[in-house]
């Protein structure tokens, strides 16, 4: 083996080593979960050289002056408030999920007049309208980190892979028996997963457009699905109250997850694929190890429904939104509540990290979105301006820009009664 350069990672903290072997160019990359700016880094070189061959004597002080980087960009204070920077009047119908690319240069909105729609961020313009769906587009994504793919999942029970450049359709995929209500890529960008409310999840080949397997074994209807971060296992949440764990190659499932006693809203796998987490009806969220299928943890203290969940780049912290019309932030390794996010008026509908892990993004049913101390717990601001209820909003990677959706009655559109409003925020 070859070391040919390296490449950084800020989010989560990381540096991609980039080889040759046997005349081809491979990657791996060396993952700093735990770098902070307080980190010897002296030691750390020490121990990366123990388990990475690679990192010879002669690289060493490349490798200081990468995290010695690392470090200076997670010791960055940013304190800076956001401002309105567009309000867009999406679609006619109502929107169902916005999403943006890596960079945060463009983003994309479903909606139930049966398109997605893809917007320059910078500008506000419409790139491209992808008609083709028979009814409303409920679930979008993009193929991050590459962005040049999106996928739409439809309640005509089809999904389609698109062209980000030219808006073109490349596959429909066809199989499932009712409404398509969540999907993701692989983080190879190989492989696309679809979550139906048939019972089914399938795995589709973006290539040839072809299924590769079929998923069975939940009662009901799966709402959520998360590949982890090598792509060769996948989780799907259903309304069945249980998760399942599936190895990818075979299409086999691994584990089920049972503990939960209501419908499960939200799952996700932590950065290193070690752990799970479910959001559930039933008023809780749990902790799974990914090896076992053992429940590590049970995050009680919400009220009402946990309606979304999820991990920080890190995978260190976890943030849970619920009906109560609250969230909290709990550390992925003692499970205790770090902090508790309190002053919204109506539900948390989603709740995401910025990249940094610094920063909660929270919507709600109050018609507003709170930034938050991830672990002060203190709101910091409060994005305002949108007239009902919000039900989707996303940081982009870097952590300067936010998307929130939402929609709301207008008067004088005839037998056309809503419309919806995007806005972006900028710092």
């Amino acid at each position: 083996m070859k070391l040919k350069r390296f490449l950084l990672r800020y989010y989560p903290p990381g540096i991609i080593l980039e080889y040759e072997k046997g005349g081809a160019l491979k990657t791996k990359s060396i993952d700093l979960l735990d770098l902070s700016p307080e980190t010897d880094t002296e030691l750390l070189i020490s121990e990366i050289r123990k388990s990475e061959p690679l990192i010879t004597a002669s690289r060493v002080d490349q490798v200081k002056i990468l995290i010695l980087r690392l470090q200076e960009k997670l010791g960055q204070q940013d304190n800076r408030r956001f401002y309105l920077f567009k309000a867009l009047q999406a679609h006619i119908l109502p929107l169902t999920n916005v999403a943006f690319n890596k960079s945060g240069s463009s983003f994309i909105t479903g909606s139930y007049d049966r398109t997605c729609k893809i917007w320059d961020t910078a500008s506000g313009e419409e790139l491209h309208t992808l008609e083709g769906h028979r009814n409303v587009v409920y679930a979008i994504a993009f193929n991050n980190p590459y962005g040049d793919k999106i996928a739409t999942g439809s309640f005509d029970k089809t999904c389609r892979l698109w062209s980000v450049e030219t808006g073109k359709c490349f596959h429909t995929f066809r199989g499932h028996t009712a409404e398509i209500v969540c999907l993701a890529f692989n983080p190879q960008s190989t492989l696309l997963a679809t979550g139906s409310m048939d019972t089914m999840a399938k795995l589709w080949d973006i290539q040839t457009g072809e299924e590769v397997s079929t998923l069975t074994g939940h009662s009901a209807e799966i709402i959520s699905l998360s590949f982890n971060t090598v792509g060769d296992q996948l989780v799907t949440g259903s309304f069945d109250h249980t998760v399942s764990l599936w190895d990818v190659p075979s299409g086999r499932r691994v584990h089920t997850l049972i503990g939960h006693r209501g419908e499960i809203s939200s799952v996700q796998f932590n950065w290193d694929c070690t752990l799970i987490i479910t959001g559930s009806m039933d008023k809780s969220c749990r902790v799974w190890e990914a090896a076992s299928g053992k429940c590590m943890a049970t995050l009680a203290g919400h009220e009402d429904e946990v309606l979304d969940v999820c991990f920080d780049y890190t995978g260190q912290l976890i943030a849970t939104a619920s009906a109560d019309g609250t969230a909290r932030v709990y550390s992925a390794v003692s499970y205790q509540c770090i902090s508790r996010l309190e002053s919204h008026e109506g539900e948390i509908s989603k709740i995401c990290f910025n990249a940094q892990g610094s920063r909660v993004l929270t919507a709600s049913a109050d018609k507003t979105a709170r930034l938050w101390d991830a672990q002060s717990g203190v709101c910091l601001q409060i994005l305002e301006g949108h007239t009902d209820e919000i039900f989707s909003s996303a940081f982009n990677y870097e952590g300067d820009t936010i998307i929130t959706g939402n929609m709301y009655p207008l008067s004088g559109l005839g037998s056309t009664p809503f419309q919806f409003s995007i806005k972006l925020a900028l710092r």
